[in-house]
């Protein structure tokens, strides 16, 4: 059931890119960084994918995703705010928790080839504030990636409690463990459907319209 989520995920996740992308060099102002996200998160979770059937170690990219992620979602959500400070917040933030990252590694590099639950909770805990950040914002501005955010806030927020619990209860029995994983991987397809969901409703119909006036 796990694996029927997971390959459903994946499936969205390049649909997702694809029409993302064919929205970008179509010049219906997809962001940059957005668009480049994706195509992170589409080579991490295939490589991700790929190492496990090969009976490899996989943890350092699944470490290296919640990086990534959170570098770009930094840049996506700052290159939205008009604000300065939130610009100043969200950039300095980033620096700070890349910084402790390495630091970390430094100390102990084997942390970053293992489950690092410190790398999974900070990371995932700066993007909310950077998605919450937009959310105000969009209160009195236009809705820009309005249910993307939505989706990413409520998917962030699910799936560190699933890896904080699995890692607190690290003896449970493997029945609520592959309860965990499977939640965690519904979570995912479902965020991957506020993805779509966002180049449906800002993208799509904007194509539609246009087709209504020409």
């Amino acid at each position: 059931m796990t694996d029927f989520f997971l390959y459903l995920a994946y499936s969205i996740l390049m649909l997702n890119l694809s029409l993302y992308a064919i929205s970008f060099f179509k010049k219906e102002k997809v962001n940059g960084f957005f668009l480049l996200y994706l195509l992170f998160a589409t080579i991490m979770q295939l490589s991700m994918e790929a190492l496990y059937h090969l009976h490899k170690n996989n943890l350092f990219l699944m470490n290296l995703f919640f990086i990534g992620q959170m570098f770009l979602m930094g840049l996506f959500y700052g290159s939205l705010t008009c604000l300065k400070v939130q610009k100043r917040i969200i950039y300095s933030t980033t620096a700070l928790v890349l910084s402790g990252i390495g630091i970390q590694s430094w100390l102990d590099y084997e942390q970053f080839f293992q489950y690092n639950l410190f790398v999974i909770v900070i990371t995932n805990l700066s993007v909310i504030v950077f998605a919450v950040f937009h959310l105000y914002n969009m209160l009195t501005t236009v809705k820009k990636y309005y249910y993307f955010t939505i989706g990413l806030i409520i998917y962030l927020l699910a799936s560190t409690m699933v890896f904080v619990v699995g890692n607190i209860n690290a003896k449970l029995n493997n029945e609520v463990k592959f309860m965990l994983w499977t939640f965690n991987s519904i979570l995912v397809v479902l965020y991957y459907l506020f993805i779509l969901y966002e180049w449906k409703v800002s993208f799509f119909k904007n194509k539609s319209r246009k087709k209504m006036f020409f």
